[in-house]
């Protein structure tokens, strides 16, 4: 099947100081937040970007939705080069690519009522539509009452304003939604909600996601496959449950052994990463992730591994926790 989104060697550069001063310094002007990464999501599917903060996620959701440029690399959707679109482009292409913001109901005008943000998708992109049905359907699809319209975000819960959120990503009846930590802020059983509200919409309409978070319940709970991002580059991808069953790079399994397991007979034991991760602006030698890896070697602050493959999971190791 043909990718919807296809990211390949994607680069994005932010500028770290003025000519001048990196003269006198000697340092780079600029740094690579996100150095290199390719991925693809299929109509109906869900990839998850997992990692700490500052590892690149948000940076590569922003820069498919055309709010920050790429260095170098491509971003295909639906066969399509956007690298390079312009804003006239991209207003357009955002009526097939919908954003859910982090902030549930900060990311919603306080001004505005909730049919009333709703349906401002059909008025930013000229569509016309009967406002008040529009508002109506929205909102009983994603569970809540049609008086709901009439209210403002201050009169929300964070679950019924992530509703909302939904409501308004789906407006336009886009084929890629962008979920920037969809469950930020929200305790565990309105987070269920909300991931069980995204599964059954991509169930009916056939919506492919991107899903940024650090939260490893969601991505369990939601996707097909997961990326794992440290320092803007993928130290391993592949199938979600594949990957939670059997890691291959030190990293990944650092994460998920910090996270909790619902089968107490299946809990890892908890390893902890020493120190920070680097900043992009200061790159370890060798493979990036050394100075923190509990299994690291000599060869590993010399050199940066390969991109190796061990059946669905793709890796970059000296020291994989598994090869085959």
């Amino acid at each position: 099947m043909t990718a919807l989104l296809e990211v390949e060697d994607l680069v994005i550069r932010y500028p770290a100081m003025g000519r001048v001063r990196a003269a006198l310094s000697g340092q780079a002007r600029a740094f690579d937040a996100v150095a290199g990464v390719s991925f693809a999501i299929e109509a109906g599917q869900t990839l998850g970007l997992v990692g700490e903060s500052g590892s690149g996620k948000s940076t590569i959701a922003r820069t498919v939705m055309g709010l920050k440029r790429a260095h170098s690399g491509s971003i295909r959707f639906d066969g399509r080069d956007i690298t390079q679109a312009s804003a006239q482009e991209y207003a357009r292409l955002r009526r097939d690519i919908a954003m859910m913001w982090q902030d549930p109901i900060g990311s919603l005008s306080p001004r505005q009522t909730v049919g009333s943000l709703v349906t401002e998708p059909f008025r930013i992109h000229g569509k016309a539509a009967d406002k008040a049905a529009e508002a109506r359907r929205l909102l009983e699809m994603v569970g809540l009452p049609a008086h709901f319209a009439g209210r403002f975000p201050h009169q929300l819960s964070g679950g019924q304003a992530r509703r909302v959120g939904v409501a308004r990503a789906l407006a336009l009846d886009p084929r890629l939604i962008i979920a920037d930590e969809p469950t930020a802020g929200l305790d565990m059983s309105v987070q269920a909600e909300v991931l069980n509200l995204l599964a059954e919409m991509q169930g009916r309409l056939g919506i492919a996601i991107l899903v940024i978070t650090h939260n490893l319940n969601v991505v369990r709970h939601i996707t097909d496959r997961m990326a794992i991002m440290y320092l803007g580059r993928f130290v391993e991808i592949g199938p979600t449950e594949r990957v939670f069953r059997a890691p291959c790079h030190p990293y990944t399994e650092a994460l998920l052994s910090a996270n909790p397991e619902p089968d107490p007979d299946a809990a890892r034991d908890r390893i902890t990463l020493e120190g920070e991760m680097p900043s992009p602006r200061t790159r370890p030698k060798g493979c990036e992730f050394h100075g923190r890896c509990p299994r690291a070697q000599p060869l590993c602050a010399e050199q940066a591994p390969a991109v190796s493959r061990a059946g669905d999971q793709v890796y970059t190791c000296h020291y994989p926790l598994r090869s085959d």
